[in-house]
């Protein structure tokens, strides 16, 4: 790397001090502008004591000597007490920013695209500057380590002026070993800090396996299967996978530390050696000769210092990384403005159209969806059905906005949805995944996530709550809705499957009491009863409440109630009507229903209540 770029980078360390609080940066700057110059305050304190005591003054003589070097050595422990806090403030502080801007870029994307990319998950794990090993440093760790070496450079020169005081010959003879061992530190923690970053991909993996041996949800099947040991070596594996390289490397830099200490040990052994025989001599006094030795001293102790070096690069990789994100995630240019939809409509569903939409995931060869065209009309329950792979989910991740249509577009009330502005549109939807997350919050936090702008309303938590049939759960819970939902919690409970699929619909129609205009539900219900499916289905219809509704599910009993059913198959819409148009056209959807309803009847049930495939 090209020394001009490694001091713009270490310049980019120095500036992230801004993010800190002023007054603890300024604190820390006077303390390291303190801590540079009292070596050099010390050698020359001390050496006028000697001086002071060899001219054989009495009592009184020595007590301004005695007391300047007393106020410098305490000065000396006063800031070696205050440093290290302050160092932590500023230091965390800058941390603090850092990882804010990490999440803001993160989140900040409109859609999934990038962030599911390998190499932006690796790019997101070195920039979050989360240290899990001993060589990676955080970016205030490494801003504070490079201010301290920039110091150390102003106390570099005010204890090379004592020695050139004494002799001019000792200043450089003091200052370019000092400077070299510095210089040979620095590559090789350089080396150290290169190799481990090449190894982060097999971190992350590391990070996976350990996840899965503590994870309760996990746990289950890896006792039910007995393979614990082996997800234990894998994790080993990995782990090594990324240590050894560096360790390998850290190894030779170690092997080779008896250069760095004869660069040191003989021109300081010479040094002492030479300016003492001249204070034999008669040639300098000895008292200079104290002050020199101990500012050439401080010298090597100025430089010679591995820790704010370590911390520089250590933290380094993270700024290159975020460096890296940045430009990733780097804005587009500015689009149209967005477009508003018509406000004569109120809070009315749009007329929602996919127009000859394409759609491949990024590496997949096929398209999940080629050339669809679909309508949703306002206020319409629509069911999407199909078999495994067919795009159901797809379909409702491009209407979320969560991907960007390959080729072709989605519109709502005739204005493309990105045109729309695709946070704008979110607002108009209330989503349930199948693999909805389960939030280690409240009951009233998993609810009102639905819409989390609104979540000091009470009254529609209140009504969602009701219309989800969650009222009796909840009144069996220790605080009501106020019960944290994990039992990692103090005062936590657990639910079952069942259940939090009823918290997840809560919270796709908290999303409709705030003002959600079209209700999306993507096998909402998997791990419910039929009947009570049956039940739910209806009390939803009943509480959209003029919303379009769009629910995917594979229980096929469910959606003969919807108003119209479009079966996907090939990426296209194959069929579309309601149930007894799609039964009296004895197709794909008729074929599957009968199955279905075969099932269970010969498992004692009603055909109207037909089971899961």
């Amino acid at each position: 790397m090209r020394p001009a770029h490694r001091i713009v980078e270490r310049l980019t360390l120095l500036r992230r001090l801004s993010d800190a609080p002023r007054g603890a940066c300024a604190a820390l700057c006077l303390m390291e502008t303190l801590r540079a110059v009292l070596p050099a305050a010390t050698a020359l304190a001390t050496g006028s004591l000697i001086t002071t005591l060899r001219r054989g003054a009495g009592t009184h003589g020595i007590g301004v000597p005695l007391a300047v070097l007393g106020s410098v050595l305490l000065a000396n422990q006063v800031v070696g007490a205050l440093m290290p806090p302050v160092r932590t403030l500023v230091s965390q502080s800058i941390d603090g920013v850092h990882r804010r801007r990490v999440c803001e870029i993160a989140v900040g994307d409109g859609t999934l695209t990038r962030l599911e990319d390998a190499r932006v998950q690796n790019l997101i794990r070195g920039a979050t500057g989360d240290p899990s090993n001993w060589t990676e440093k955080t970016p205030g760790d490494g801003a504070v380590s490079q201010l301290s070496i920039v110091f150390g450079y102003v106390g570099l020169l005010s204890a090379g002026a004592v020695v050139v005081a004494y002799s001019w010959w000792l200043a450089p003879a003091a200052v370019l070993p000092a400077v070299l061992v510095r210089v040979i530190t620095q590559r090789q923690w350089i080396g150290i800090n290169r190799v481990w970053a090449k190894g982060i991909p097999e971190s992350r993996r590391s990070d996976y396996w350990a996840e899965l041996t503590s994870s309760p949800a996990e746990a289950r099947e890896m006792r039910l299967f007995g393979f614990g040991d082996w997800t234990v070596r894998r994790q080993q594996r990995h782990r090594l996978n990324h240590f050894e390289p560096a360790w390998r490397e850290g190894g030779r830099a170690v092997s080779r530390q008896w250069v760095q200490f004869l660069i040191s040990a003989v021109p300081l052994v010479g040094i002492y050696y030479l300016a003492g025989d001249r204070a034999m001599r008669g040639q300098h006094s000895v008292g200079l000769m104290t002050a020199a030795l101990a500012a050439a001293w401080g010298v090597f102790s100025i430089m010679a210092g591995n820790a704010n070096a370590f911390n520089v690069e250590g933290a380094l990789p993270v700024l290159r990384s975020f460096a890296e994100l940045e430009r990733q995630f780097a804005p587009r240019a500015p689009g149209p403005p967005a477009v508003a939809r018509d406000a004569s409509r109120g809070r009315t569903p749009a007329e929602i159209r996919f127009e000859g939409v394409t759609f491949s995931y990024a590496g997949a060869g096929t398209p999940v969806l080629s050339d669809l065209d679909l309508v949703v009309r306002p206020g319409e329950v629509l069911a999407v059905v199909g078999m495994n792979g067919a795009g159901k989910t797809t379909l409702i991740k491009l209407l979320s906005g969560l991907y960007l249509p390959t080729a072709g577009r989605i519109t709502a009330d005739g204005v493309d949805i990105q045109d729309l502005g695709l946070d704008r549109w979110r607002g108009e939807l209330a989503v349930v995944f199948q693999d909805f997350i389960k939030y280690h919050f409240s009951a009233a936090d998993n609810i009102a996530f639905g819409k989390a702008q609104h979540l000091g309303d009470r009254p529609a938590l209140a009504a969602a709550v009701r219309d989800a049939g969650l009222s009796r759960l909840l009144d069996e819970l220790p605080d009501g809705l106020d019960t944290p939902l994990s039992r990692s919690l103090s005062g936590g409970m657990d639910l079952s499957g069942g259940q939090w699929q009823q918290v997840a619909l809560a919270r796709a129609l908290f999303a409709l009491h705030v003002g959600a205009t079209t209700l999306i539900l993507d096998e909402p219900t998997a791990h419910l009863d039929v009947r009570t499916e049956f039940d739910l289905f209806h009390r939803l219809i009943g509480a959209a409440d003029g919303a379009s509704v769009i629910l995917i599910s594979h229980r096929l009993s469910t959606v003969r109630e919807a108003d119209r059913i479009v079966l996907l198959d090939g990426g296209k819409v194959a069929e579309s009507g309601t149930h007894d148009e799609l039964m009296a056209l004895r197709g794909q959807y008729a074929e599957m229903f009968d199955i279905q309803a075969r099932r269970f009847q010969a498992a004692g049930g009603h055909p109207a209540e037909g089971s899961a495939t």
